[in-house]
């Protein structure tokens, strides 16, 4: 005979035995993950980074395919960018835009799934796949860019001017605010000399001029850059060339200058030099104490950095769930610098002797930017632990044993999300020149900080009168 009692306690065993099953399976994914999970991705990729910047790239190269399965989907966007360097740097330029082709392909498609929001809450945001920061996928066109044209394929490299120029649209409509990192004066400069490479004068002249823009008001205010003297001269020559005269006098009488026109029999050199290597991510631990307030809310106050978050409770019961926690701990992400080892250099070609710019802190807009979102960080990181809070409260009406363990391994699971693209450089400085047609012996004198010369390297390029050649070098020397 059918009895609802019996059928009710069947239900509640049936349940019972489910949640406990479902609790051991969430405790033994978490626990896999903080013992697999617990360095920082710097850390992990230790064997990479110890070839790449004693400048093995081969070596590094080989270490990044061996281990390409590694974690594909969490970091694959930061696998095929690092991917993309070093067959730069290798000179392999057509395998390099392969790789940065599919990245920009993986970052450009990237949407966020409701299983890994979910579960980036209840461990820590390293579980999901890693976006990459707006900088960053600017910089996928950069690379594009110099192998392009380093493969004489100028048509491929305007096409990069067109995904640069969405991109940055993508950024300035994303951010709103004086003091954020919302335009990037490097890139317009560079969409400038591309344009002007391909003979576009007048959307070079566009390009150069909103760098000279951001450079003015963003660049010169959160980073201490100043407009570069090349970027004024190619203003200059860019609105001669597109027939602008009056602009280009009111420039050259605002910049004092004059226009000079390029010299017969030569070609033109924008040489880029990627100097040491762009910070790292880290992980800074904030310990907050929880303070009741009225209404039955709740404050995270961290004294120290002045912090204080209300958490509003609907109920005695809500807020009686945290009544045990007094102090708690949460993970947020930060960067730490590597200094460069020069702070200037020269570069030489006959008598030609010209001290390189700065044009791009890629460090600069990496502190910048996080700090532009450590707000939003900070309250995922708070929500992270009340959804953990709730969870470990509701395992321990199951059962007391394995709510507690359910909490240590909550607190070993906080972690901040330490992923970046480290293969950057620190900062990019730049030079243009004239120089005669055929093979150019150059000279780059790296400057210490103390102004003397560290060493100079000797390079060489071809050069095809009337065409401009790109060329970029990159040092890895950086101060532990």
């Amino acid at each position: 005979m059918f009895s609802f009692q019996g059928y009710k306690k069947t239900l509640s065993d049936c349940h019972s035995g489910f949640m406990t099953k479902t609790i051991h399976v969430v405790l033994l994914f978490a626990l896999t993950l903080c013992l697999s999970g617990c360095r920082t991705y710097y850390q992990r990729q230790l064997e990479f980074h110890r070839h790449f910047q004693s400048g093995n790239i081969e070596a590094a190269a080989g270490v990044l395919e061996n281990h390409k399965d590694a974690d594909r989907r969490r970091t694959r966007l930061l696998y095929l960018m690092n991917q993309g360097v070093v067959h730069h740097m290798l000179g392999n330029y057509g395998k390099s835009n392969d790789f940065f082709e599919e990245a920009y392909i993986l970052g450009d498609d990237y949407r966020k799934t409701y299983g890994d929001v979910a579960l980036s809450l209840l461990v820590n945001p390293n579980v999901t796949e890693y976006r990459g920061e707006p900088f960053e996928l600017l910089m996928i066109h950069y690379y594009k860019a110099m192998n392009f044209m380093r493969l004489g394929d100028y048509e491929a490299a305007l096409v990069e001017c067109r995904r640069l120029n969405i991109a940055l649209n993508a950024l300035g409509d994303r951010y709103s605010g004086e003091n954020r990192y919302r335009r990037d004066a490097f890139v317009h400069n560079l969409m400038g000399m591309l344009y002007d490479a391909t003979g576009d004068h007048n959307n070079a002249f566009i390009a150069y001029r909103n760098a000279l823009e951001i450079y003015e008001d963003d660049y010169s205010r959160l980073f201490g850059l100043t407009v570069p003297e090349q970027l004024k001269r190619d203003l200059v020559r860019a609105a001669r060339r597109v027939g602008f005269t009056d602009q280009a006098r009111m420039y050259e009488e605002r910049f004092n200058i004059e226009y000079e026109p390029a010299p017969r029999g030569t070609g033109e050199l924008v040489f880029f030099w990627q100097n040491g290597l762009g910070p790292v991510k880290d992980e800074l631990s904030l310990t907050f104490t929880i303070v009741r307030g009225s209404g039955g809310a709740v404050h995270f106050v961290n004294e120290e950095q002045g912090l204080s978050f209300p958490v509003p409770a609907s109920s005695k019961e809500s807020t009686g769930d945290l009544g045990d926690l007094r102090v708690i701990r949460i993970a947020l992400p930060k960067y730490v610098e590597r200094k460069p080892v020069y702070a200037s250099a020269r570069l030489q070609a006959g008598r030609q002797r010209i001290m390189l710019e700065r044009g791009q802190d890629i460090n600069g807009i990496a502190f910048q930017a996080l700090s532009d979102r450590m707000l939003q960080e900070m309250g995922t990181a708070l929500l992270r632990l009340g959804i953990r809070q709730a969870a470990e409260q509701r395992i321990r009406k199951e059962d007391e044993t394995v709510g507690a363990i359910f909490g240590v391994l909550g607190a070993i699971a906080e972690q901040a999300d330490t992923r970046n693209w480290q293969t950057l450089p620190h900062s990019i400085h730049y030079a243009r020149m004239y120089l005669p047609e055929g093979e150019n012996n150059l000279s780059l004198e790296l400057i210490l900080p103390n102004g003397n010369t560290a060493r100079t390297l000797s390079l060489e390029t071809s050069i095809r009168q009337g065409r401009t050649t790109f060329m970029n070098f990159h040092t890895l020397d950086a101060i532990p």
